[in-house]
């Protein structure tokens, strides 16, 4: 006969019991289901019966979301499995990205394989290419690492751009500095900041050149160096520009190319640079290419059925030789 075991665990705060429970108790339920194990919360006490294998189980997964909490990690199903797949597996062989992100006291997840892989991908190699769908985490995982390597003291500053070729503006024409010129172009990479640092902490930032903003046409004849360089909508650079920026590391500096291949808004008869340098650079050692797809789309779940719909439309026409 199974030997059964029944453990009461003391929570003390009701906030970090709410969370733990989840709306309607919603996690409580995922642990009977994946568990096979009985809990039920009484006040700030978790009461955990069933065989002892398994509320062994339960109380470690406990303690590793109270220290998820602690960090100001968020909790949910898929943060579970994930935590209790890590528990269960060889420690020889941990998950690829397994570790989330620290930024100022807060914790940043990957929430599904292939952002695992994509942070990974980060931590290990100095450029990477992150391309998928609208949603799929790629550019705010980027300035998620980016913040983290700075904390971290690996490099001195973040360098963010990107090409400014929507609607034909010209920078020049646009009102304010260089900085209010740019900002509309980069703002879903300010936002992550802001997201991750809060908006003064960001200013602060900017106004001491720890962040550096700056159009792509602006890269030319710099070295840049101790730094960690993050390109988005890196599908709309040609094949020069995206060879130009490469170009410009320095030591002990890291880029991130961000895009979406089927978003591009360069001319018909001008070869998209993203594309090409993902195509010549693939294998290159210390270069690492990450395509996200619908199924890792992190927003509002009708957002994974349009980025289908457009994947599908793109496929379709470049099938039938459509121009």
């Amino acid at each position: 006969m199974t030997a059964r075991r029944r453990i009461s665990v003391d929570v003390r705060d009701n906030d970090t019991m709410v969370a733990l429970c989840g709306e309607r108790d919603r996690n409580l339920r995922w642990m009977e289901a994946r568990l096979g194990v009985e809990v039920h919360a009484r006040g700030t006490e978790l009461r955990v019966s069933g065989a002892r294998e398994d509320v062994d189980r339960v109380s470690d997964l406990l303690a590793a979301l109270r220290h998820r909490m602690e960090r100001g990690g968020i909790i949910d199903t898929d943060v579970m499995d994930r935590l209790l797949g890590r528990a269960n597996a060889n420690a020889e062989e941990p998950e690829p990205g397994g570790d989330d992100l620290g930024v100022r006291g807060r914790v940043v997840a990957a929430r599904t394989a292939n952002q695992r892989r994509y942070v990974d991908a980060m931590n290990k190699n100095d450029v990477v290419f992150g391309v998928g769908p609208a949603g799929t985490g790629k550019t705010f995982l980027a300035v998620a690492c980016a913040v983290a390597s700075l904390q971290r003291h690996e490099v001195r500053r973040i360098v963010l751009t990107r090409p400014a070729v929507e609607a034909g503006e010209r920078l020049g024409f646009l009102p304010g500095d260089l900085v209010a010129k740019v900002n509309p172009y980069l703002r879903p990479l300010l936002d992550a900041l802001d997201t991750l640092l809060g908006a003064e902490e960001v200013e602060r930032m900017v106004e001491r050149g720890t962040v550096e903003i700056a159009p792509l046409a602006f890269m030319r004849g710099r070295t840049l160096s101790n730094a960690w360089v993050i390109l988005d909508e890196a599908q709309n650079c040609t094949v020069d520009q995206m060879a130009m920026l490469l170009t410009r590391l320095g030591p002990h500096s890291r880029c991130v190319v961000t895009g979406d291949l089927s978003q591009s808004d360069l001319p018909r008869n001008v070869r998209c640079g993203l594309d090409h340098a993902m195509a010549i650079l693939r294998d290159v050692d210390g270069i690492a290419v990450m395509e996200m797809e619908g199924r890792d789309v992190v927003r509002h779940p009708l957002v994974a059925r349009i980025a289908a719909a457009y994947e599908a439309d793109a496929r379709s026409r470049s099938g039938h030789g459509h121009g």
